[in-house]
């Protein structure tokens, strides 16, 4: 259930993402202290989180973190990876080769 960004600079497009929200470009994402995404739309918000995992010079991965002690819904993980590769997309298009989503929980994943 992560998202893999495929890109040469997977530092430079977390950064720029982060840029991007820090500047209100981006009004429906936000990161924590830990530098965890969560949704903010009143119905996603904190419903999950997406951990930035930068693979230097290959990718960038971000995992998906399930609140604890509820089941993460099919529901959930659909809305947070397609509107999060949707954003990035919008975002940073430039910074990236392609994106994915793997539909069952990989390593990294806390579901």
């Amino acid at each position: 259930m992560a998202i893999h960004f495929k890109t040469s600079t997977p530092k430079k497009l977390l950064a720029s993402y982060k840029k991007a929200v820090d500047d209100g470009h981006v009004q429906t994402w936000s990161y924590d202290n830990d530098g965890d995404f969560t949704h903010t739309a009143d119905q996603w918000a904190k419903k999950a989180w997406l951990r930035p995992k930068v693979k230097e010079g290959s990718e960038l991965i971000f995992y998906i973190l399930s609140p604890r002690e509820v089941d993460l819904s099919s529901s959930v993980y659909a809305i947070y990876h397609g509107r999060f590769i949707e954003s990035l997309l919008r975002h940073c298009d430039n910074l990236f080769k392609e994106a994915y989503a793997s539909a069952m929980p990989e390593n990294g994943d806390i579901v």
